[in-house]
């Protein structure tokens, strides 16, 4: 699987790579040359007392010398390019296809983990292909070589060299074995420790009002303890790598020496011989480390790969068609027709044989108890996520025909709890409508009623949002979302319950200005409170995933038990907030 995943990713800079791999060998050729010179400036110069001899010799080792070190540095600036190439292609790759995953899909995944795999995963691949592009194919042409002319200077002595390579290997293979489960450990704990820091995050006002800060701490301090232990062995087996090869090749080396001194008491080597001898079983064994260093990365890397794959592929639920269709007209006419949505494994449909049809200048609303499907019904309007069974259409033709954009041109949101971006006001209302002037900009605050609120804060339009709109209350979050719905002029407007965090007189004036404002469209209204949709046109009443009822509030106030129990319910409510006033 990593393999194959680098291989497609790679592709594409082919000519690059093979550019960065002849530097590469041109360097090791380099790097070859240079114990063959020092034998010879020993052999030739020193010994023999040639001045001239050291002086050429030396002048050439230093020309060799700067050659290598100018191809080694373009050599991995080409392989740091081309990593970081790679890495930019997978999380585009990922990014993209997150963006067809249905909400289901990405529940599932995780967003703590789905940003992980973007993120660090994509990071692991990155460090292998650079590690492998400037150190792996390096390491077999310098190993081979190296022995090849350590036999040349002493075929007998390179015995023991070549029995360094299989007492190596046994090790690291020993090590690297050991190494690939306490990497899934660990990618598996970063998961489970950034989505409860994310949870922690997110939920800190609730955890402050039930008290649960010392829960939260040693929930926290559980995921922590399971990711450093895991991270602990597999450091302490990469720690005991490298200092195995290095006491290895200091065995060789000294047996080595006391052969080579043998060999040269007996008359059966020179001096030089040895030096290049020695040069060669160090460039030899600093290769096998350099190679021991890039196996280290394969076991996470290996790992990271296969989360990668995962996502690459998980095909979308939400595919794009391939020859979209466009409605003949852009009124906005929304029909459902026996629309089901079952969760994948779910031995009964969450909705179930919802029709019902919402035409332009026509406001229509749905109220139901909680959990009867409401929001799920604006998900298969918006193809958050598709219809198992029946249909929605707008203008006659099926949602799922639209072209993504186009469907976003036709549909505005929006959401029970609004979300918005860092960055400024303007930025985020420019979400809707990136061409929006700053006169429409206002226009769409006034109709929010949120004109005034942006007009006192520091920079007006210009004025920073944090994180999710961290630094504005929940009302004016939604009123901001509001306007930015409003920015982009859709056929169809879903308001999912965002009224919930307003005063009386706020929500009045801004349903006020809201009628006037999408007159000519079609709207469909989500609310939990009766006195919300007492003036819409259609109220449709949805109990545990079926439509329970349809009409007027009048009508069904009348006629509907269950819209009349809510309503009910509701003003016995409000009696008893006066009756305690």
């Amino acid at each position: 699987m990593l393999l194959a995943l680098l291989r497609d990713r790679l592709r594409p800079y082919r000519g690059r790579i093979l550019v960065q791999a002849v530097l590469q060998f041109a360097q090791t050729v380099g790097m070859l040359l240079l114990p063959t010179l020092n034998a010879a400036i020993v052999d030739q110069g020193i010994l023999a007392g040639d001045t001239a001899a050291i002086l050429r010799l030396g002048g050439i080792m230093i020309a060799v010398s700067v050659a290598q070190l100018a191809t080694a540095v373009v050599a991995e600036l080409m392989a740091a390019h081309t990593a970081a190439n790679v890495g930019r292609d997978l999380r585009s790759l990922i990014f993209r296809k997150v963006q067809g995953f249905s909400l289901y899909q990405v529940a599932r995944f995780g967003t703590p983990s789905l940003t992980n795999r973007t993120v660090n995963d994509v990071q692991q691949l990155q460090t292998l292909v650079i590690s492998t592009l400037t150190s792996l194919l390096t390491a077999p042409i310098i190993c081979v070589t190296s022995l090849v002319m350590a036999v040349r200077q002493d075929p007998p002595l390179s015995v023991l060299t070549v029995l360094t390579i299989p007492v190596t290997a046994l090790v690291v293979l020993v090590l690297l074995a050991r190494l690939s489960p306490l990497y899934e450990r660990i990618q598996a704990s970063l998961d489970k420790l950034n989505r409860i820091l994310r949870e922690q995050i997110a939920g800190v006002r609730v955890i402050r009002a039930f008290v649960r800060d010392d829960h939260e701490k040693q929930r926290f301090a559980r995921a922590n303890r399971g990711m450093f232990t895991a991270s602990v062995r597999a450091g302490r087996l990469g720690a005991t790598l490298f200092p195995v090869v290095v006491l290895i090749s200091n065995v060789f080396s000294v047996a080595l020496v006391w052969f080579g001194g043998r060999r040269i008491a007996d008359g059966g080597m020179p001096v030089g011989a040895l030096s290049a001898f020695l040069g060669y079983q160090v460039q030899m064994l600093t290769a096998l480390v350099i190679a021991l260093y890039v196996c280290l990365t394969v076991p996470r890397a290996r790992v990271s790969a296969r989360r990668v794959h995962e996502v690459l592929t998980t095909e979308p639920e939400l595919t794009a068609p391939a020859r979209p269709a466009t409605p003949t007209s852009r009124r906005g006419h929304l029909e459902l027709r026996g629309a089901e949505y079952r969760y994948p494994g779910a031995p009964e449909a969450f909705l179930s044989g919802v029709s019902l049809s919402a035409s332009p200048g026509h406001t229509t609303a749905l109220v139901g108890s909680t959990g009867s499907g409401k929001t799920t019904l604006l998900n298969l309007v918006l193809r958050l996520t598709d219809v198992t069974a029946g249909s929605v259409t707008i203008d006659g033709v099926d949602v799922r025909q639209f072209a993504p954009a186009r469907l976003a041109e036709t549909v505005g949101l929006v959401p029970q709890t609004p979300y918005l971006f860092t960055g400024t006001v303007a930025g985020n209302l420019r979400y809707g409508n990136p061409d929006a002037t700053d006169a429409q900009l206002w226009h769409a605050l006034e109709t929010a009623q949120a004109a005034d609120f942006v007009r006192k804060m520091p920079g007006r339009l210009a004025a920073p949002i944090g994180q999710g709109g961290s630094t504005v209350s929940g009302g004016q979050r939604q009123r901001l979302a509001i306007a930015r719905a409003l920015l982009r002029r859709p056929a169809i407007y879903l308001f999912d319950d965002c009224f919930s965090a307003l005063d009386y007189a706020t929500r009045a004036r801004l349903r006020e200005a809201l009628a006037v404002e999408t007159a000519g469209s079609t709207v469909l209204t989500v609310a939990q409170e009766v006195s919300l949709v007492e003036d819409a046109d259609t109220v449709v009443v949805l109990d545990q995933g079926r439509v329970a009822g349809c009409g007027t509030h009048a009508q069904l106030l009348r006629d509907n038990d269950i819209y009349r129990e809510i309503a009910g319910s509701q003003q016995r409510g409000e009696q008893l907030k006066q009756e305690a006033v």
